[in-house]
């Protein structure tokens, strides 16, 4: 069995936990398993005492990201790739597992469209075009490099941050990196942790979703776990099994998570 495990950055803040740590211990005994990482507090604080302005923007749907021209595109790549992933890596290799780490960029693990303009909400509440900026939208994987390193034993370690078709580092998101990962290499489910249970509706969490009532309930969340699920269909759009929302918090997480425990899952249904 293959599973992809995006370890949101809500639960990166002091580093990777002696939670996940030990689960992935065990795990790693099993199955093979890639890690895919974010961290944008840690990449907000650092441009800060670099004395880099961050800038959020909000689309017209109401989601809120990162602008990410030149400077910041760097400073992504370098506290993403640079600090976050190698502190995960370290980790890892000290309880023995041959952890490896990539940034999107290497190999051309992740692949991606620069966005060329943006349509957003100003602070006047109007609709304006802007730059798009470096952020991308993922156009590919290379499956094959990741394939390669899960059979020669290692886990792979990887950082959201893609090159583009004129060779420029782009800022992708986190989730939907992890959903085309699973795509990529064909993996039989992907594993999103995350500081809450799952998808809660009214505060009662839901514990299975089909594909079309995952898709309906997407007016009716919040916008990080709107991001959630639409990467978790994005997942099974590419012939991923099922794809989990759980808390990354508790006593064994991924485990729980496989085990149905806890946890929303989301699978393609009747």
């Amino acid at each position: 069995m293959t599973t992809i495990v995006k370890i949101g950055g809500s639960i990166l803040a002091n580093g990777i936990s002696h939670l996940i740590l030990s689960d992935l211990q065990s795990l790693v005994r099993k199955e093979q398993i890639v890690l895919v990482h974010g961290g944008g507090a840690q990449v907000t604080s650092i441009a800060e005492k670099l004395g880099k302005e961050q800038k959020f923007i909000v689309s017209p749907s109401g989601v809120r990201s990162r602008f990410t021209d030149k400077e910041t595109a760097s400073i992504y790549a370098m506290v993403m790739t640079g600090k976050i992933s190698k502190e995960i890596v370290a980790a890892l290799l000290k309880l023995g597992i041959c952890a490896v780490g990539l940034g999107g960029v290497d190999g051309g693990v992740i692949r991606a469209n620069r966005k060329k303009k943006l349509l957003i909400i100003d602070e006047r509440k109007r609709k304006r075009i802007i730059d798009g900026g470096y952020t991308g939208k993922i156009s590919g994987i290379n499956g094959e490099l990741l394939t390669s390193l899960l059979q020669g034993g290692y886990t792979p370690v990887i950082s959201p941050v893609a090159i583009s078709e004129e060779f420029d580092l782009l800022n992708v998101d986190g989730d939907r990196a992890a959903a085309f990962i699973a795509g990529g290499i064909h993996a039989d489910r992907v594993v999103f942790l995350t500081d809450v249970d799952g998808v809660l509706i009214d505060g009662e969490l839901v514990e299975n979703l089909s594909y079309s009532q995952a898709r309906g309930f997407l007016p009716k969340i919040g916008f990080g776990m709107e991001k959630k699920v639409i990467s978790s269909l994005e997942a099974l759009d590419q012939g991923t099994k099922e794809a989990i929302i759980t808390s990354g918090l508790v006593h064994d997480p991924i485990s729980s998570a496989l085990d149905h425990k806890r946890c929303t899952v989301i699978t393609i249904g009747q």
